[in-house]
């Protein structure tokens, strides 16, 4: 069977190194242009990309789909399937139908819930205990297509979104080389049409989302580090200087101090008072043009402030 994929970050990478060196091995990969990438903005590929080079596999970038050559290309490849993992581009109809037997896409959430471009990212964000990946048959909407297989897994309570990623990139490996698989064999995979009465969104996140409100509950401040962690981070104002905060916990305690108060510094962090009146302690930060570390690393050689904001 001839397996075109596209896809683009980590996630993508995953997916494509469970299908490399099986018999669903890609004739072509399809991922996003080279782009600038850290301080330095130096020109990088794409995780997807280093995959396939690894593998020899061709690859191709097109900027859009609506190029009459790049179409054509893409049909000269005959494929017999498209697997599409976080690619980053909309597909029109036309390539929709290129397949015979259709696009599959593997999407990080456990649809209807969380279409969108952030679904791990928000599954921490809005507190959710649960998530996982959907199988799913790709239309001309987003993340709207009929399912194929749910797979579930409970959210660790402790968890970042980066390490909720890993686990369900390998758990969408391992869904797609099983789907791709059985349509090999012959198999007709089922179709359920999405309840769209019950989707909710994954927008793409922004460092709008970054300060932390004090005056909400340790619970939500606890998620917002831990879903906006690796990127693009919670951030705090403590003694005027901004940070970046990267690790907490919740302490269980209560306290009647006013919100944000800074009660003082533990063994393992810093104890901050929260809008429902409960503790969480900062353990990692990062201040601002500094090094990634441990607070109370940080703040014995630094005063502590009074107060956060």
């Amino acid at each position: 069977m001839r397996v075109v994929f596209m896809g683009t970050p980590d996630i993508a990478a995953t997916c494509l190194t469970c299908l490399c060196g099986t018999d669903l091995e890609p004739v072509a990969v399809y991922t996003k242009q080279d782009m600038p990438k850290n301080r330095g903005m130096k020109m990088a590929m794409s995780e997807v990309k280093e995959v396939a080079l690894a593998h020899d596999i061709p690859v191709y970038q097109p900027t859009t789909f609506k190029d009459d050559t790049v179409y054509e290309e893409l049909k000269a490849l005959a494929p017999d399937v498209i697997a599409v993992v976080a690619y980053g581009k909309i597909l029109p109809q036309r390539v929709l139908d290129i397949p015979k037997f259709g696009c599959i896409n593997i999407h990080a959430s456990i649809l209807p819930e969380l279409r969108g471009a952030g679904p791990v990212q928000w599954a921490i964000l809005n507190g959710m205990k649960e998530t996982g990946v959907t199988g799913m048959y790709m239309d001309a909407g987003m993340d709207t297509g009929d399912i194929i297989e749910i797979r579930r897994t409970p959210i660790d309570p402790e968890e970042n979104a980066q390490q909720l990623l890993d686990r369900l990139a390998v758990m969408g490996g391992e869904l797609l080389v099983e789907l791709l698989g059985r349509l090999a064999q012959g198999e007709a995979l089922p179709r359920t049409p999405q309840d769209s009465s019950k989707a909710t969104m994954a927008p793409m996140l922004s460092k709008a989302l970054c300060p932390i409100n004090w005056a909400k509950s340790a619970h939500e401040i606890h998620d917002q580090i831990r879903g906006l962690d690796p990127w693009p981070v919670a951030t705090a104002m403590l003694g005027g200087k901004r940070f970046k905060i990267y690790r907490a916990v919740e302490t269980g305690k209560d306290s009647a101090a006013a919100p944000g108060t800074i009660l003082g510094l533990t063994k393992t962090g810093a104890e901050i008072v929260c809008g429902d009146g409960k503790t969480i302690e900062i353990t990692i930060l990062q201040a601002e043009g500094g090094k990634r570390m441990a607070a109370p690393d940080y703040f014995r050689g630094h005063p502590l402030p009074e107060q956060a904001q």
